[in-house]
């Protein structure tokens, strides 16, 4: 399935997209914000597509007209997710290839990702979690209408061998819905 919007291109990751993936996620400025280490090899690119960027509801960002992977979005349900149990409940997750950074793609992407979840896939709310300090992440959030609604003190980064201070956010259908609604 691919989804669209005025500038970007929602759509599965494919074996192929490991020279790209790796040119982005290589970056050292780019995975430890998120929790994993930069990739070192297109090689290990591939296993990511295969074994990580495989989730159902897992996309490639790209932008109209090109195909090329920027960056990745994803909408984490059920067991995938630890932020929630709720089998109507999911957790949003993204990241960008930095010379892609401050230009609204990751909002833009997320809107519509937000918007098929509550509206085709049935989500009564969507979760959020960033690492205390990442500051870009918190921005996106905030302007997808995301509201703070705890922190963590100790969250686990497997990949990086250490643990961080977590902020959880969560958006409701029902926020979502009153975001969306004309101003009278």
């Amino acid at each position: 399935m691919q989804l669209t919007t005025e500038r970007l291109v929602l759509r599965p990751w494919h074996e192929k997209d490991a020279p790209y993936l790796f040119v982005y996620a290589g970056d050292p400025a780019v995975g430890p914000a998120a929790g994993w280490p930069p990739h070192r090899s297109v090689e290990e690119s591939l296993d990511v597509i295969r074994h990580v960027l495989s989730g159902a509801q897992c996309y490639a960002i790209c932008e109209k007209g090109n195909g090329t992977p920027i960056g990745a979005i994803e909408l984490k349900c059920g067991a995938n997710t630890g932020l929630t149990e709720r089998e109507d409940e999911c957790e949003l997750g993204y990241w960008l290839g930095k010379p892609f950074w401050g230009r609204g793609y990751v909002p833009e992407a997320a809107e519509e990702l937000i918007r098929y979840a509550f509206e085709a896939l049935g989500m009564t709310a969507i979760w959020c979690c960033s690492f205390e300090g990442n500051r870009k992440s918190q921005s996106v959030q905030k302007k997808l209408g995301f509201r703070y609604h705890h922190s963590c003190g100790e969250v686990p980064v497997p990949l990086l061998n250490e643990t961080r201070a977590g902020r959880i956010a969560i958006l409701t259908k029902a926020q979502w819905r009153r975001s969306r609604a004309p101003a009278l």
